[in-house]
This record gives C-alpha cells, structure tokens and sequence, in this order.
C-alpha cells in the first residue's frame, strides 16, 4: 500500500519549516553557537513557575472552561486595556489558546472560506502562509523591504488587495525582522481595511519588547477597529514561558464564539497548570519583563553595531529580538552563507527565505541568547565575512 497518495493535497504540498529543516542539520553537529531559534534564553521567572507548581499541588488537574480559566480572562481583560487602550469583556470576547499559534489558527479556520485570501507582510514568520492553505485559503504576500525598514505600507498593501481578499494578518514587531509599525501607516492600513471590509488579524507576541524609549501601539485600538481586529498575543516571548504553551485572542463576541467552536473540538482547553502561571505572569510578571527588555537592548546594540561594522548592513530593530542583516555583499546566497558560517565557524543563523522569497540575500539573528556567546558569534561572523566576501 503506498499511504502517500491517501495523504490531502493540501498538506502534501505544504513545504516543511525552513527553521527546523535547517535546525536538524545544526543537531548533528558540536560546539555551534545558535543564533537561530527565536526562544528567550531566560528561565521562566521563579513566582510563574513556583504557580505552576503550587496549581499541580493543589490539584488542579482538571478541565476549564474551553474559553479559559475566568480569572486569566479577567486578567487579560485587563491587562490589554492597560497596555493597549482596547477593552474586552473577559466573559465572551477573550479565549485562552495552546500558544498564539493555536489562536491565529482558530482565527483563520473561523474565517476563511475556500478561495478567500488572506494577506500579510512578507518577510514573516514561517507558519504563516502554510496556516492559511490548511484553512484552505489563498496566502498572498505583501513584500516589505529594507528601504522602509521592512515595515508594512499602506500603498504597497494596496497593491494586492482584490475582490477576494478577507483577512490581513500582521505581526509588529515583526519576527524575523525586528520592525514595528508608526501609528501614522497604522491609520492608513486601517482605512483601507475598512475600504475593502478586511478583517485585521494582529499577532503582537513581541509588543512588550521595543526599545529605544519606543511604544507599542495596536491597529486594534484605532477608532472603529476594535469591531474588525481579532487581537492575538501569549506569553511565550515577553515572560519565558515557551513551554507552557499559552496565547489568548481577543475578538467580536460572536467570532470568539465560533473560533471556540473549533477550539472545543479541537483541543478543548489549554492546559490548566499553564494557565494558572500565566494568571501570576499577569498580575507579578511586569519588573521581570522590565529586566529581560533592558539585557535584550543591551545584546541589540552590540549585535547591530557588530554586522555594520562587518560590513553587512543592517537597521537597528525597535522590536521583538531579532535582526535581518544584508548579506548580498558576500556574493553568496542566504543559504549558502547559513550553511558556510555553521559548517567553517559553527555559528547557526536562518537564511532569510524560510521566511518568504522576499527573504533572500538576508538571514535571521536571534539575540535571545547570552551576550557571552553573541559576541563570540560576532567574531566568527566577521571572520567568515573577510574570508568570503567577493
């Protein structure tokens, strides 16, 4: 029997990770410094683990609600109109996802009929097209570049938008670039979106970290947005807390009712040890995320500074912990110089274009991890660079 033709169109197609496929090659290797997997290098701060321990304690094995436990609702209803000026009711409008990855799936497959397209940023993170074929939409990529500092505008979104186009998803600060969006292009995207009657999908995981004195502003709390923007966000990046696998989406009451539909079939509740870390997250987790934010600017400056210096272009990111820096100098592709830095000097970065075709001639730099091993990196990098470079 040959089980391969049994498997859905759909999903054959879809290519596997850019990221692990060439993560399984760094595996099999020693010695490497990685500079590649987007994981903060921070243990999850003690009270959140210390929640989690005392939630097992105390028993708490059971089933939630498929919306979430209330009092994390409660909390992050509060907590988004603190730090993003947009009110939710934490009893229809909020739902507690296995990580935003979960959350943006449960968005598109309550969303999107077959043919509908779905746009966003490109270069951006890697699930995001293959999200929306599994939904059995259409992704069309909205190319940013590094002239605009790889932020999205509203005249090269324009460009793609037709008759078929329903959703916009948006991730600011972006993974793999680090680039954040101004309220002033944030207006102007929100105009064509309600121009075009496009549901804005925003994924603003990374909002806790800019730098540089810089704020974060949602497209969600413009006027009149709120009605059209599912609002996604968790707790893996800002408070370490990868591994417990909890996001959340804000929306319309009746579209956080059918993506709990699809949810509650699905998966049925997150895990509920993690969300009762991630009530302590919110109510004690802020001075932790102050101290992980100002060591992430400390390791952006010096990184930055370090591929300019060596010759490889590269804008200063005010968000998420990533660079993207040019490469096009060395004459060789993303690919080719991922694979030379690893296998001659055993430094691990991503080729720009597991991010999108837009992401060739670029690779990704993670800085969430310890300025000791960033600045060994850098002297390797260097090297590699003046050897190669045509």
């Amino acid at each position: 029997m040959t089980i391969s033709k049994h498997i859905a169109n759909h999903i054959r197609d879809i290519p596997r990770s850019g990221i692990r496929d060439f993560f399984e090659i760094v595996q099999s290797m020693k010695d490497v410094i990685s500079l590649g997997i987007g994981e903060p290098d921070f243990h999850t701060p003690w009270r959140i683990r210390e929640a989690a321990i005392y939630s097992l304690e105390r028993g708490h094995t059971g089933y939630t609600s498929n919306l979430g436990l209330p009092r994390l609702r409660e909390c992050i209803a509060e907590y988004v109109a603190k730090h993003f000026a947009v009110k939710y009711d934490a009893k229809t409008e909020i739902i507690v996802t296995v990580g935003v990855s979960e959350a943006l799936d449960l968005a598109l497959r309550a969303l999107v009929n077959p043919g509908d397209e779905v746009l966003y940023h490109e270069p951006c993170y890697v699930s995001y097209s293959p999200s929306v074929v599994m939904a059995h939409g259409v992704p069309v990529a909205v190319p940013t570049h590094p002239a605009d500092n790889f932020r999205m505008t509203a005249e090269e979104l324009a460009k793609h938008i037709t008759p078929k186009s329903k959703v916009l998803m948006m991730n600011f600060p972006c993974n793999p670039t680090g680039a954040t969006q101004t309220r002033e292009e944030l207006e102007k995207i929100a105009k064509l979106c309600v121009a075009h009657d496009l549901i804005v999908l925003t994924d603003e995981i990374y909002s806790e970290l800019t730098y540089d004195g810089a704020s974060h502003f949602s497209i969600a709390a413009l006027p009149g947005m709120k009605d059209r923007c599912v609002f996604l966000h968790g707790f893996s990046k800002a408070f370490a807390m990868t591994g417990f696998r909890i996001g959340y989406a804000c929306a319309p009451a009746a579209l956080t009712e059918a993506m709990m539909k699809v949810h509650q079939y699905a998966i049925l509740c997150a895990n509920t040890m993690a969300q009762d870390a991630a009530i302590e997250a919110l109510e004690s987790g802020e001075n932790d995320v102050q101290m992980m934010r100002k060591e992430y600017e400390a390791r952006r400056n010096y990184i930055v500074r370090s591929l300019n210096d060596m010759g490889l272009p590269c804008f200063k990111p005010l968000g998420a912990f990533y660079v993207f820096p040019d490469i096009r100098s060395t004459g060789m592709t993303s690919r080719e110089f991922s694979l030379g830095l690893l296998e001659k000097k055993q430094v691990a970065c991503v080729p720009g274009p597991a991010f999108g075709v837009s992401g060739e001639g670029h690779i990704r730099c993670s800085y969430a991890t310890g300025l000791d091993k960033i600045k060994i990196a850098m002297e390797r990098m260097a090297e590699f660079v003046a050897e190669n470079r045509k």
